[in-house]
C-alpha cells in the first residue's frame, strides 16, 4: 500500500511538473509574437528613422576615430631614438686600434672610435678642442699651450692627464717606435708644468702646427712599459685596447681561413663617461671586409648599417630605395703631376699646353657626384687661394699653338714630333673605376692636341712602389690639403730629395722663389700676412706649370636608411666622418612632442 501511495504522489508531481512547462512555454511564445515579430511590421513604418540614427551612430563613433589619430599625430610623432647596434663595413683589413700606426682604412675607423685626441674639426671643418678645452700661444709664435678638460677618465676608469698627452708625442718622437708621424714631430719640445697643462716648443714658428694635436692619445699607465720597438705589435693593439673616445674595445672575431675572403668584426660599446656625452647607439661594429662583393652584398641584404670604401655607387644596389649615399667631400686635390726633371715634361712650353687641353668641365661631369675644381695649389674657400692666380683655363687652339711654337709639329698620324721623337707621354694612376674614367678622358683630350698618352692603371701595391720611385711621367694622384693650406711637403724642392722623409714633391719641382714663399707663409701666424707671402709662390707655379688641377675628391658613405645626426659636410679624413658619432640615431619611435 505504501509503494501504491509514493507511486501515486509521484506521478502527480511529474503531471504537474509538465503543466507548468507547458504554460511557461506558452507564454515565452506569446511574449516573443508581441514584442518582436509583432513588431516587426511595425519597424517598417519606422526604418528611415533607425537608419537615420544607426548612420548617425557610426558618424560619431568615425568622427572620434579620426580625431582620436590627428590628436596622435599632432601630439606625437615618430623621431630617431637611443638604442640600436650600428655595423659598418669597410674595405681591407684590421691589424691595429693604436692612433700611432693606423693608417688604413679599416685601422684608422677602429682607431678614431676608441681613441680622441687633444682637438678635432667641426662640421664647418674649424678646430674644435676634443681633450683640450683650449690653446695659447706666445709672442714668439713658437711655444704652444695647451690645456685639458677637467675629470678626462680613459676607458678603464683611470684618469687622463698631461702625463698621457707627453707621453703619447714623446713615443712618436722615438725612432724606434717607428711611427709614420715621426716626420711632424721632430725638434719640438714637450713639458707638462701640471695634471692640465702641456706645453710645445717648437723649433720655429709653424702656423699649421695646431693641427697636428688631432692625433688620438694613449695611456701612458698602460704602455709605458712596453719597449718603443715592440710598441707596434703589442697587445693593447689588438686584443684589448684603451682610449677615452666615444666607444669602447669590446671583443673581436675573424670568420673565414681564406685571406682573400676573410672577415674581421671588431664590437664597441658606448663609453658612458665620454666627454662629449655618452653615445646614443647601443654598440658599434666595423667589419673589415678582404672582399668587395661579399661587402656590396652584406649591404644589399641589410646586414650592414653603412659601408665605406666603394668609390662608385656598385651596379647591384642601383635603384635600392634604403641606400642612402653621403658625399663627403675631402680637403684634398686630385691632380695630374708632371715629372719636370726629366723627358718631354721637363718643358714648360709642353706643360702648359697640357694644362690647356685639359677639360676640367667634362672630368668632373664624368663623376657623377658634385665637387669643386681645383685650379691652383690651394682651395676655394682657404683663406690663401687666389681667383686671379689659377692656371689657364681649357682652350685647345692655344695648347697646339704653343706646341708648334716650341717646335712640336704634328706628323701624318696625328701626332707630334720633335727632333724626330715623339711627344709621347705615359700616364700612371692606380686602377679604380673613377681613375679609369678620367684618364681615358684625358687621353682623348690631349690627343686633340697631338699629344700619344699610355695609360698605365696599377694595382695598390704596384702603384705604392711607383709613387715611392717617382716612375712615370705624369701622375693622377690625390693629396691631403687639410684646413691649413700649408703645402710645403707638395712643391719645395727639399721635399723632391732621394732624403727627404715621404718624397711628397712628386712633379720634382724646384724653384728658388717657390721655396722662399713657401717657407716665408709657413712661419706667419698672421693670416693676411700669409697671403702676402704665399702670392710669389702661386705666381710661379702658374707660369710653371707644375701640374694639372682637377678636381676635389670625396669620401662616398652608403647608408641603409637615414642615420639622424650624421650630416654631410667637408673632411680632412675618410675617419672624420665620425666627428659628432656620439650622436647618431638609427632608431625611430612614436613619441609625445614638447
Amino acid at each position: 500500500m505504501r509503494v501504491r501511495f509514493f507511486s501515486g504522489r509521484f506521478r502527480k508531481r511529474v503531471r504537474k511538473g509538465q503543466r507548468t512547462v507547458e504554460q511557461f512555454s506558452a507564454q515565452t511564445e506569446h511574449t516573443i509574437e508581441e514584442h518582436v515579430f509583432d513588431r516587426i511590421g511595425r519597424l517598417r513604418k519606422v526604418r528611415r528613422f533607425v537608419i537615420g540614427w544607426v548612420l548617425l551612430l557610426v558618424l560619431l563613433i568615425g568622427g572620434v576615430l579620426v580625431q582620436t589619430g590627428l590628436l596622435s599625430n599632432y601630439y606625437q610623432s615618430y623621431k630617431p631614438v637611443p638604442g640600436g647596434m650600428y655595423s659598418e663595413g669597410v674595405l681591407g683589413r684590421f691589424t691595429t686600434a693604436n692612433p700611432l700606426f693606423a693608417t688604413n682604412a679599416v685601422d684608422a675607423t677602429v682607431s678614431r672610435l676608441i681613441f680622441n685626441g687633444l682637438f678635432t674639426y667641426d662640421a664647418q671643418n674649424k678646430l674644435l678642442g676634443d681633450l683640450a678645452s683650449d690653446y695659447t700661444v706666445d709672442a714668439r709664435g713658437t711655444t704652444y699651450t695647451v690645456h685639458l678638460k677637467p675629470n678626462l677618465t680613459w676607458q678603464d676608469g683611470q684618469p687622463l692627464t698631461s702625463k698621457d698627452v707627453a707621453f703619447t708625442y714623446q713615443t712618436i718622437q722615438n725612432p724606434d717606435v717607428q711611427s709614420p708621424l715621426l716626420s711632424s714631430w721632430q725638434g719640438i719640445q714637450i713639458a707638462t708644468p701640471d695634471a692640465h697643462t702641456i706645453s710645445f716648443t717648437l723649433p720655429g714658428v709653424l702656423a699649421s702646427f695646431p693641427y697636428n694635436l688631432t692625433t688620438g692619445i694613449v695611456p701612458q699607465h698602460l704602455l709605458a712599459k712596453v719597449l718603443p720597438s715592440d710598441l707596434r705589435s703589442a697587445d693593447f693593439n689588438t686584443v684589448h685596447p684603451v682610449g677615452a673616445g666615444p666607444f669602447a674595445w669590446h671583443a673581436i672575431a675573424v670568420d673565414g681561413n681564406d685571406p682573400n675572403t676573410q672577415q674581421e668584426q671588431v664590437s664597441l660599446l658606448p663609453f658612458a663617461h665620454y666627454q662629449g656625452g655618452e653615445p646614443k647607439l647601443q654598440s658599434f661594429v666595423v667589419r673589415a671586409y678582404a672582399d668587395r662583393d661579399q661587402l656590396i652584398r652584406d649591404l644589399k641584404s641589410k646586414q650592414l648599417t653603412a659601408a665605406q670604401g666603394l668609390n662608385d655607387v656598385p651596379k647591384e644596389l642601383m635603384g635600392t630605395k634604403s641606400l642612402v649615399k653621403h658625399n663627403l667631400l675631402l680637403t684634398a686635390e686630385t691632380m695630374v703631376f708632371f715629372k719636370t726633371s726629366t723627358g718631354a715634361l721637363s718643358d714648360k712650353a709642353v706643360r702648359q699646353a697640357l694644362v690647356s687641353s685639359t677639360d676640367i668641365t667634362a672630368i668632373i661631369t664624368s663623376l657623377h657626384y658634385q665637387t669643386r675644381a681645383v685650379r691652383e695649389p690651394f682651395l676655394q674657400g682657404q683663406f690663401a687661394y687666389d681667383s686671379t692666380l689659377t692656371q689657364a683655363p681649357f682652350n685647345v687652339s692655344a695648347a697646339t699653338s704653343a706646341l708648334e711654337q716650341a717646335g712640336w709639329h704634328v706628323g701624318k698620324d696625328g701626332i707630334r714630333t720633335k727632333d724626330g721623337k715623339p711627344l709621347m707621354i705615359r700616364l700612371t694612376a692606380a686602377d679604380t673605376p673613377e681613375y679609369r674614367r678620367v684618364c681615358e678622358l684625358i687621353k682623348q683630350q690631349w690627343r686633340q692636341a697631338g699629344v700619344n698618352v699610355n695609360v698605365s692603371l696599377q694595382d695598390s701595391s704596384s702603384f705604392q712602389s711607383t709613387l715611392s720611385s717617382h716612375d712615370y711621367d705624369a701622375l693622377l694622384y690625390g693629396i691631403s690639403i687639410g684646413a691649413d693650406p700649408d703645402v710645403f711637403v707638395y712643391w719645395d724642392s727639399s721635399q723632391a730629395d732621394l732624403r727627404a722623409a715621404n718624397r711628397l714633391n712628386l712633379s720634382e719641382y724646384k724653384n728658388p722663389a717657390v721655396d722662399a714663399a713657401l717657407e716665408s707663409g709657413r712661419t706667419r701666424l698672421n693670416p693676411s700676412l700669409r697671403i702676402i707671402k704665399y702670392k710669389p709662390f702661386l705666381q710661379n707655379w702658374q707660369a710653371d706649370a707644375p701640374a694639372i688641377g682637377l678636381y676635389q675628391p670625396r669620401v662616398l658613405y652608403l647608408t641603409n636608411g637615414t642615420v639622424a645626426g650624421l650630416v654631410e659636410h667637408p673632411i680632412n679624413s675618410a675617419a672624420d666622418r665620425f666627428y659628432n658619432v656620439q650622436n647618431w640615431e638609427i632608431r625611430q619611435a612614436r613619441v609625445t612632442n614638447n
